[in-house]
């Protein structure tokens, strides 16, 4: 099977996945009621700089695809035009297909193409070289580059790889290479704060840190197995969304960004509040896309700005970061975890918004 053949694969399968369900964290995540908010809903704000990147929104479109023809650019272009009018920042998929077959360069090209003034992220896996990754980001002129991390999927694929030694070294030298800011993001399996602090210890400015919940790529990478060989072991794997955003912001120096399943305004005011600067969605949006079209989906991300606007003013937060102050209380399976990870999670049920 083509490189391109595989990943209209991955999209029609991801179309089918369903929300991982292991347990819910989001749910073990509460907002502290606020009586006396003082506050005034059309004093909320939702844009914010992060470094040298101005967003107008904490939602972006994360990483879905290209290098898959046809298919694939016209829904990259619909992506991008959703983004433009939206105002949100938008990820392509992993480019490594374009930099093998130039053919395949238009599928990521239109992004810019259609979102001239957007700020958009490259995106290739840690087998990429500097050089690579600079091709990637020329590409589509992009602000950032992601380094996506799937070791499960890679492992779970059929012809996926194996090895996977020398990926933080790899990663270093794209980081000492580029003249952009790099975020390593995972595909689908969270991210502990060892890893975090590994990265931050190589000059990375950002992690994404994709966490169960989602779209599920070893389900995925399973249904293209047969049942006889079959690693189902890997279909429950991962650390969940909000344990690891939460496990991720007890490193300092480091921009987190959620992913991994949210669908509501509701959860990415957790996910924020739990530490994330940024809340990705990909599978969520992508179903919308493919199935209602263009203005289904842009009315469907005005609709979450307008839920966390509420939502916002309710817990008193009038700034992302003041919402990155809101108290928590955490509790069940997501309180046993961060315990027993020797996170002091006393700490969010204390908090003020100042």
């Amino acid at each position: 099977m083509s490189r391109s053949e595989r990943k209209w694969d991955h999209i029609r399968f991801a179309l089918k996945n369903q929300k991982g369900q292991r347990f819910n964290a989001f749910d073990d995540i509460q907002f502290i009621h606020q009586s006396l908010p003082n506050i005034n809903v059309s004093d909320v704000r939702l844009d914010q700089k992060i470094g040298e990147l101005y967003l107008s929104s904490p939602i972006f479109i994360n990483a879905m695809t290209g290098g898959g023809g046809e298919k694939t650019f016209e829904i990259n272009r619909e992506l991008s035009k959703v983004a433009r009018s939206s105002g949100l920042t938008m990820a392509v998929g992993s480019q490594m297909s374009a930099i093998k077959d130039k053919n395949e360069r238009y599928t990521y090209e239109v992004v810019r193409e259609e979102n001239p003034d957007g700020v958009l992220l490259a995106n290739l896996g840690s087998e990429a070289t500097p050089h690579q990754a600079k091709l990637a980001v020329d590409m589509i002129a992009a602000n950032a580059l992601q380094i996506h991390l799937n070791v499960i999927q890679e492992l779970t694929m059929p012809e996926g790889d194996r090895d996977f030694t020398g990926a933080l070294r790899r990663i270093e030298e794209i980081v000492n290479e580029v003249n952009v800011p790099v975020i390593v993001k995972e595909v689908g399996f969270g991210m502990s704060k060892d890893t975090v602090e590994s990265l931050v210890n190589i000059g990375v400015s950002a992690v994404d840190v994709g966490g169960f919940g989602g779209t599920n790529f070893a389900e995925i990478e399973n249904s293209r197995r047969s049942h006889s060989h079959s690693l189902a072991f890997f279909n429950n794997w991962g650390i969940p969304t909000p344990i690891s955003i939460l496990e991720a912001s007890q490193i300092s120096g480091i921009t987190v960004i959620g992913s991994g399943g949210f669908t509501s305004g509701l959860e990415i005011a957790k996910g924020i509040a739990s530490g994330a600067n940024i809340i990705g969605f990909a599978g969520n949006f992508l179903r919308i896309l493919m199935e209602d079209g263009i203005d289904a989906l842009s009315e469907h991300i005005d609709s979450l700005q307008k839920e966390l606007i509420m939502i916002m003013t309710a817990v008193g937060a009038n700034s992302i970061k003041e919402l990155q102050s809101a108290p928590i209380m955490i509790s069940g399976d997501t309180y046993h975890w961060l315990s027993q990870r020797g996170i002091n999670t006393k700490q969010y049920s204390q908090r003020i918004i100042r």
